[in-house]
């Protein structure tokens, strides 16, 4: 393994097991919940909005490291964006974990821990869950987000 994947994979440890952001947000403006029945990952995500932009992110759950982190790193990702950006940034991700080739990442860009991801398909679910969760919060769809038919 390179020295750079190592650190990737350092950095994802770091964030499953100090996940940023996490915990419930009494006060949110918009919630909504995720489920990835392949591998049992839960997360309950809360958006804090001022008008288009997301004020503050939280989330809450449980699930394997790369899910956790994922979620973590989202969230330092999109707080202060409007829901444009926030919409251009999941795509930016969905891309690096399905199909690297397609989007340009620099080593320095936060996403870049998870440019790896896409060598195993079933960890992508995983990686996306908490991605998946932000649309439908930024939607305000009340049902629960799965990965099921991603």
């Amino acid at each position: 393994m390179s020295e750079l994947s190592d650190l990737y994979q350092e950095v994802i440890l770091d964030h499953s097991r100090h996940p940023h952001n996490y915990g419930v947000m009494a006060d949110a403006t918009q919630k909504a919940e995720g489920y990835n029945p392949l591998c049992g990952d839960q997360l309950t995500l809360y958006l804090k909005l001022d008008g288009d932009k997301i004020q503050d992110i939280r989330f809450e759950g449980h699930g394997c490291a790369i899910s956790k982190s994922s979620a973590s790193v989202m969230t330092d990702v999109v707080k202060g964006k409007s829901k444009a950006e926030a919409a251009a940034l999941f795509d930016k991700f969905r891309r690096l974990v399905t199909d690297p080739t397609t989007v340009k990442i620099e080593e320095t860009d936060k996403l870049a821990i998870f440019s790896g991801v896409s060598e195993f398909p079933v960890r992508v679910k995983c990686a996306v869950l908490g991605w998946h969760t932000l649309r439908s919060a930024l939607d305000n769809k009340t049902e629960k987000t799965s990965t099921e038919n991603l």
